[in-house]
């Protein structure tokens, strides 16, 4: 068998530390909700029970990386909706879209609801999103976390992302798609590799549409968050060149604070539009983290 991810050893930077990294399993992570605890009162709370935290980042005082906790989900805390365990990396996307109070918010594939409580905690739970999920199934983990979590300014719906109905516009919305989930591998993981380039493809195939009806759906100058826990640019970089050759779109710098790369401008003989360079590309060798890619995508106004 190939290295692992041998295919990308020209576009990951220090691509040896890559690798050992994901030997390391994933780290914990918590967000507070700021919708029922203040992030400094739950630091000296958790002290108090020897559950030690630190700042995943000066910038955001909500995040947490809890080295010893191992399941943060038995944790009164947890049951009261005070804090929500969650990838740093997926936090950093509902950041990076930088939703304002008072907004009109689509989150197209929105379960299990870590970033749709998280946009709803920066609007103070004013305005209204609406939280998006296909499969019924997933609608039962995804109520139940906007539930416990406090969240009063949201409804579902079931709409497959790629034909929501095109009644409305909306000022942000956030894509986070179906992808082949290469950010989340680890060694220790099996499996995964059972999935072949057909599967990848089908999932291009989707992204491109899901991308082009979330611009469709913004209103003029409204923001839009395209999103994959992949490497892949089949699913990233040429997913949102895509959008750019078949609409009038813009795309912005992503801000996070943390350890990020631009994204490529050419993959298997294929050049990417010149914007391309404002996406992001995260790598757990850099953000202790799942993988990640972003684009912040504007619409004309």
């Amino acid at each position: 068998m190939e290295p692992l991810f041998d295919r990308y050893k020209e576009i990951i930077p220090d691509f040896e530390s890559f690798q050992k990294r994901l030997y390391r399993p994933l780290s914990t992570h918590l967000r507070v909700n700021i919708l029922k605890m203040d992030p400094a009162s739950l630091f000296k709370s958790f002290a108090e029970k020897n559950i030690h935290l630190q700042r995943a980042s000066e910038k955001y005082d909500r995040l947490f990386h809890a080295p010893d906790l191992k399941s943060p989900g038995n944790l009164m805390e947890y049951a009261l909706g005070y804090i929500h365990a969650q990838a740093l990396t997926s936090c950093l996307a509902a950041f990076a879209l930088d939703v304002q109070p008072h907004s009109y918010v689509l989150d197209m594939c929105a379960s299990p609801g870590g970033k749709t409580s998280q946009m709803s905690g920066l609007m103070n739970n004013t305005g209204l999103i609406i939280a998006n999920e296909l499969y019924p199934s997933r609608h039962i983990p995804l109520a139940h976390n906007l539930a416990r979590l406090g969240v009063l300014n949201c409804v579902i719906t079931g709409y497959q992302a790629q034909e929501f109905p095109m009644r409305d516009r909306f000022d942000y919305i956030l894509a986070d798609v179906p992808c082949s989930g290469e950010g989340r591998v680890r060694i220790t993981r099996e499996g995964f590799w059972s999935r072949d380039k057909k599967y990848v493809k089908d999932f291009s195939h989707l992204q491109k549409r899901i991308i082009l009806r979330g611009y469709d759906l913004l209103k003029k100058g409204g923001v839009m968050l395209y999103a994959t826990c992949t490497y892949n640019p089949e699913e990233n970089e040429s997913v949102v060149d895509y959008l750019l050759k078949n609409r009038d779109a813009h795309l912005f710098s992503v801000e996070t604070g943390f350890a990020q790369e631009p994204g490529i401008r050419d993959w298997n003989n294929e050049q990417y539009d010149g914007q391309i360079k404002k996406t992001a590309r995260f790598y757990p060798h850099r953000v202790d983290s799942v993988g990640f890619f972003m684009a912040k995508i504007g619409r004309r106004g």
